[in-house]
């Protein structure tokens, strides 16, 4: 057997005495070569290990007694019998040494490398042990196709990546930015290597294009390995279209309006222009590039105003919808001075009169109209109208006050008068007749008799 010692010196010759000697030390080497040892025990472990990097080979001993120790290749060739190397390989290089361990080396492992390797320990009965090296081969290249450098949005594009040489066969994913997307893989294997081909189909739009596509390789001997290619998508233009004045409220008649027209695409939109839907642009509108200017607004300006912009891939537009409203209707500052009550029926009629016509014009409004100017006027109104009803309150208690003022006046008159005129009074003609007995006698014994009945008069205070 490979490896294993053998007895040196003279095999002995002559007499049956002097041959007894060179045999007695055979047996005493064989003895220290191939001990006895019950219990005991060898230890491995099996190696992976990257085309190219180190190996290490560990044949361990529980409770050495010295036994001898030795490692075989999968052709069952010696590489180390105790400390010595048999094998004239360079690779191997012997890492420890001891009763209970030996440990090699194995640099620039390659493909033929792999295999079974043999840990042998001289006992009774002999002990062995095999432990595996595995050569993982990374991918030698990762290559991405596109089947069209661009494309157009809309469009369904291939794209195929592809690991060439690799050991075991690689896993392949598919990522479009941080999106993980799901491709089609096929394995072709030659001799012991395998390449991986995966195809994806991915539908394009605008929102892709400068977007990474990203072709990564699961493997056990590489760690991020990774190619991408970014995408460049055509598309037709977006086109806006913004008011620059006037920059709040609305189109009113009398007033200027600008409107700017910008557009993206890929290629650059290069032809812009402005027209009027289903009707003619007026001839005082001022068309400058993109920029469109009506520099005073009148009711026959209302319509539909479209800026259209195109590029090798297409044609888009956007709408501006003009809508000239009235001048705005300036509302006299309600009044808060006290009136008399004949000049309030007259501030009344003049506010009526000046509010109705704005909100007669308002109604016509469209309803964007009405949600612009619609608090505007009517806190007007609500300030003329606690106006009115504060002026209306003061003339009410106005009047109250003096009727109750009137009221006592007069009782104080009344009261005056009947104070004055309380108690008995007499009229002359009565004069000396107060002992009469009848009517008559009291006529005929009053002053002056019939005689006087021509100077008496009555005075009433």
């Amino acid at each position: 057997m490979a490896g294993r010692a053998q007895p040196s010196g003279p095999a002995g010759s002559g007499g049956g005495a002097p041959g007894l000697l060179p045999l007695l030390l055979l047996l005493l080497s064989a003895a220290a070569i191939i001990p006895r040892g019950d219990g005991q025990n060898l230890v491995t472990e099996d190696v992976t290990v990257v085309e190219g990097d180190v190996a290490t080979i560990s044949c361990r001993v529980k409770n050495s007694d010295d036994s001898v120790i030795q490692l075989l290749n999968p052709n069952r060739q010696t590489i180390y019998f105790r400390d010595f190397r048999p094998l004239k390989d360079s690779r191997f290089q012997l890492v420890n040494f001891s009763n209970s361990e030996l440990r090699v080396s194995l640099t620039n492992v390659s493909i033929s490398d792999e295999g079974r390797y043999f840990c042998q320990l001289y006992t009774d009965p002999p002990q062995e042990i095999y432990t595996t090296i595995t050569v993982l081969v990374p991918p030698r290249n990762l290559v991405i196709d596109i089947q069209k450098e661009t494309a157009v949005e809309g469009e369904e594009i291939e794209l195929n990546c592809t690991a060439m040489a690799s050991r075991p066969a690689t896993t392949i994913r598919w990522f479009k930015g941080n999106k993980e997307l799901t491709g089609k893989s096929e394995v072709e294997q030659w001799s012991d290597m395998y390449t991986v081909t995966s195809q994806l189909l991915l539908k394009v739009g605008r929102e892709d294009d400068g977007v990474p596509v990203i072709c990564l390789v699961d493997h056990p001997a590489v760690k991020d390995l990774q190619t991408q290619r970014y995408l460049e998508v055509m598309y037709k233009p977006q086109v806006r279209v913004s008011q620059n004045y006037p920059l709040q409220g609305l189109t009113r008649e009398g007033e200027p309006l600008e409107l700017t027209c910008t557009a993206f695409g890929k290629p650059q939109p290069t032809d812009m222009r402005w027209l009027r839907v289903d009707d003619e642009m007026p001839q005082h509108v001022v068309v400058s590039g993109s920029n469109l200017l009506i520099s005073n607004l009148n009711k026959t300006d209302n319509g539909t105003y479209r800026c259209e912009a195109s590029n090798a891939v297409g044609k888009s537009h956007a709408d501006y919808m003009l809508f000239v409203y009235d001048p705005p209707t300036t509302i006299p500052p309600p009044t808060t001075t006290t009136t008399t009550t004949t000049t309030i029926p007259t501030t009344i009629t003049d506010t009526t009169a000046t509010t109705e016509p704005a909100v007669h014009g308002f109604t016509q409004l469209p309803n964007s109209a009405e949600e612009l100017d619609y608090g505007d006027l009517s806190d007007s109104r609500a300030g003329e109208e606690g106006v009115i009803r504060s002026v209306d309150h003061a003339v009410v208690g106005g009047v109250v006050a003096v009727v109750v003022f009137a009221m006592l006046c007069l009782l104080i008159i009344l009261g005056r008068y009947f104070a004055r005129h309380k108690g008995t009074y007499f009229t002359h003609e009565a004069k000396g007749a107060d002992d009469a007995a009848d009517a008559d006698t009291a006529i005929i014994n009053a002053e002056g008799g019939q005689n006087n009945s021509e100077e008496k008069k009555e005075y009433f205070i």
